[in-house]
């Protein structure tokens, strides 16, 4: 039998190579893709006040937003003012409405009766919610509340609280508020993410007194989130404690004039 050599035989060889080559790249792909990405959680998260859901061109439209959030896919969702069954948004439960619009569960944090139903404030979860709490805050023009969930991890079972915040509206009336939450949270067991409106600049004394206890995610160069159309202050933050506890991935504002009077918030974090 003639047996050959030369190219034949080398070309054998480099295809065994390269077959033992793309099998040693999938497992090494495999490692980093599989048990390192059980080792921990990442969080993607938005804030975003919506008016309502009623945008600039006057138009109340649910649907936007909930296309914009599912756009996002975030595992948690802090949204401002928020209607549940008023006259003024045709008596939805917009909370509910959001949540079957974008697949995830939600919770509604009421302040105050309005227009024959309530408005509030309200929380969309990816993750299992084990826990829900309403937190009255120190009453001024209006009143107001924290609407806090504890969340539970689908990957590694640990468990946060994550806090929607909309603070109003006097400087005097938020740093009480402010004061309040700051006591509500002082105690958590658990990490804690604040997601919102602080109607509060950066320089104010109500950021000053949250930076004591939690951090303040920097926006970067484009950090101004109202009004969406022509922003001129940075009032809508993400902050989470302990400190240590977390690395941003990715940080930034949506470009998004129309659908509200705000631009959403976005971060993802490594826990």
């Amino acid at each position: 039998m003639k047996t050959y050599g030369g190219p034949l035989r080398w070309a054998a060889t480099l295809v065994g190579l390269a077959l033992c080559g793309s099998a040693v790249v999938a497992a090494t792909r495999a490692d980093m893709t599989g048990p390192a990405r059980q080792s921990g959680d990442t969080i993607r998260i938005l804030a975003y006040n919506i008016h309502h859901g009623e945008g600039m061109d006057e138009r109340l439209d649910l649907e936007r937003i909930a296309t914009l959030i599912a756009d996002l896919q975030p595992d948690l969702v802090a949204l401002q003012e928020v209607d549940d069954r008023a006259e003024r948004t045709g008596f939805v439960d917009q909370a509910a409405a959001l949540g079957e619009l974008t697949g995830m569960a939600h919770e509604f944090g009421a302040f105050m009766p309005y227009q024959g139903g309530e408005y509030g404030m309200a929380i969309l979860s990816r993750w299992p919610v084990v826990g829900t709490t309403n937190h009255r805050l120190p009453d001024g023009a209006e009143p107001r509340s924290v609407l806090g969930v504890r969340v539970r991890s689908p990957v590694t079972g640990r468990e946060i609280e994550f806090v929607g915040i909309h603070l109003y509206r006097s400087a005097e009336e938020r740093l009480a508020q402010a004061t309040r939450l700051a006591e509500v949270y002082s105690a958590s067991d658990v990490p804690v993410i604040l997601a919102g409106d602080f109607n509060s600049t950066p320089e104010s004394e109500v950021i000053a007194l949250l930076r004591r206890d939690w951090h303040f995610i920097d926006k970067g160069t484009d950090r101004l989130t109202f009004s969406s159309m022509a922003p001129d202050r940075e009032i809508d933050f993400v902050a989470f404690r302990p400190a240590g506890g977390f690395r941003v991935l990715e940080r930034r504002l949506l470009d998004e004039p129309v659908a509200s009077d705000h631009r959403p918030v976005f971060v993802e974090l490594a826990w």
